[in-house]
């Protein structure tokens, strides 16, 4: 899996976890004895230029996060033989490790985890950053009962068109669609998270990909399972449709703040965090500083099941027959959200972080295959461990490099090194077809474009809105749409509008990529539902 290659600076003491893509390690930084987690991609990923760029992002991405709720980062490097993100190393273990030991919390200690990991989501969202794959295995569970968020390995910007990705116990209804990245599906997959925290499972428990599909999408909302208090908060968040649950983490957590002190009064947080440091102390060979052997890691399901396909509503069936087609041979985690062991993506390794001695020093995790407790990265805000403080690496990247060139920077003077790939000719990028359909419903419609390209890099799909009085008339402007989307196979996105209402009959959308398109332009109109009553006779 490794050459040897190390970061230079740094004094590796163990092995944490590996996976089919790396390895993580607890190290010593050599000029301040600060413990850090550092996350080698491992050389087989390494020759795919793809995995090295959403490394690359990941750390991009990391660097961009301050909050106490995500894991802290220091740097990124990056060398001809070998690439490594070096990170926070928390005293902790994983929320799965702790529903593994207890079966499930009360409703205090699940609040508590939601809103600690909220507040991490909440800080990426800021960013225009949607985490994707939110779950038990993501969230740090620290010796004082506070949580933290872990591994942006497949997150995405948000509005951008990745495909279908994440982990399916989790995924809102609209990833399985592969529809543009929203904060709305996190919050849906937080959710799913506190309902099984409450109750000991999963919302569904489809026994394969195409029944969870379809009870993801149309299944009713299990809250009744749920105590009755929190029940607004599982009916909100696990709503199908994203414009019915909270807009984003921030907005959730002032909802779950005001239900918790309705139903538990103000100290609430503080007896639920009481409750989780209980729970986690029933595990404390688990934790970093305890110094255990290293474990396999759990994978992170970095899953891709075409382009962003989303079929009809009386076609879900056909959908989960197709998904399962596809998902045998992409997803990596199972159904009920395990992990199988040797799976590999391109996070398949948690972020994992042992206890640090300083308080602002960042630290490993780790996490255990599908099945069995093992440590995990922990997200609390100060680590536990009682040593003395020591300085910490401060956190302070300067500006990345162009696209095309390998980062590489410290938090504290060390040798430097920096290297500039070879080029490689990259094929032209070219759109050679584009297709628009129009779905209109009584003040909304949904556009499914269809692209096919030739070469690689991101194709940008603007889509104009109209409203006129008759088909094919795009006279009132109602707004503009921007999509990325990654170039390769034919393409399928769908995108949806709502217009405002007395402002003429018919929708009508026009399609522009840049690059262009062989065909220029595609467009369609077609006559809202509100108004079908008055189309004319044929």
């Amino acid at each position: 899996m490794s050459n040897g290659w190390t970061v230079p600076g740094y004094t590796e003491v163990r092995e944490l976890g590996s996976g089919g893509s790396g390895r993580v390690v607890l190290a010593v930084h050599d000029a301040t004895g600060t413990a850090v987690a550092v996350k080698y991609l491992s050389d087989r990923m390494r020759e795919d230029p793809a995995f090295v760029r959403e490394f690359r992002a990941e750390a991009r991405l990391l660097g961009g996060l301050v909050s106490p709720y995500v894991t802290g980062f220091y740097e990124y490097v990056e060398a001809p033989d070998g690439a490594a993100i070096v990170m926070e190393l928390i005293d902790g273990i994983s929320l799965r490790a702790v529903l593994l030991e207890s079966g499930r919390t009360d409703a205090e200690a699940a609040l508590v985890v939601l809103k600690g990991s909220l507040l991490g989501l909440a800080a990426a969202h800021r960013a225009g950053v949607v985490h994707r794959d939110y779950k038990p295995e993501n969230v740090l569970v620290a010796a004082n009962g506070s949580s933290k968020l872990v591994d942006f390995g497949i997150a995405a910007n948000r509005g951008t068109t990745p495909g279908v990705a994440g982990t399916p116990a989790y995924m809102a209804p609209e990833q399985w669609q592969g529809r543009p990245a929203s904060p709305t599906a996190d919050v849906y997959a937080a959710t799913a998270t506190f309902f099984e925290c409450l109750t000991g499972r999963k919302p569904y428990d489809g026994a394969n990909f195409a029944e969870l599909a379809v009870q993801h999408i149309e299944a009713p909302v299990p809250e009744t399972e749920a105590p009755e208090p929190v029940r607004p908060l599982i009916r909100r968040g696990l709503a199908k449709r994203p414009e019915q649950r909270p807009e984003n983490a921030e907005a959730f957590v002032a909802e779950l703040e005001a239900v918790a002190v309705a139903a538990y009064g103000p100290r609430w947080e503080e007896r639920g965090q009481r409750k989780l440091a209980a729970l986690a102390a029933l595990l404390p060979l688990l934790f970093p500083s305890a110094g255990g052997a290293a474990a396999g890691t759990t994978a992170v399901a970095t899953t891709s099941i075409g382009s962003g396909w989303a079929p009809g509503r009386g076609g879900w069936l056909a959908t989960g027959l197709s998904l399962v087609l596809g998902a045998v041979l992409v997803f990596t985690t199972d159904a009920a959200g395990g992990t199988p062991p040797g799976s590999s993506a391109l996070s398949d390794f948690a972020t994992t972080s042992p206890g640090a001695p300083s308080p602002p020093t960042p630290g490993p995790s780790q996490t255990a295959p599908s099945g069995s407790p093992s440590p995990s990265p922990s997200g609390s805000p100060s680590p536990s461990a009682s040593a003395s403080p020591s300085p910490a690496p401060t956190p302070t990247p300067t500006a990345w490099p162009s696209t095309g060139t390998s980062p590489s920077w410290s938090p504290t003077p060390r040798p430097t090194f920096t290297w500039s790939p070879t080029p490689t000719p990259t094929p032209t990028l070219r759109v050679t077809e584009l297709d628009v359909s129009l779905k209109p419903g009584a003040y909304r419609a949904d556009a499914a474009v269809s692209l096919s390209t030739q070469g690689s890099g991101p194709v940008t799909v603007v889509l104009q809105w109209f409203l006129g009085d008759a088909q094919g008339s795009y006279t009132v402007p109602d707004g503009t749409d921007t999509v990325v989307v990654r170039a390769g196979a034919p393409t399928t996105l769908v995108q949806s509008h709502t217009f405002p209402r007395g402002r003429g009959c018919y929708a009508g959308v026009r399609v522009t990529t840049k690059p262009a398109a062989a065909n220029g332009t595609a467009s369609d109109s077609q006559l809202l539902a509100r108004c079908t009553d008055l189309e004319p006779p044929r």
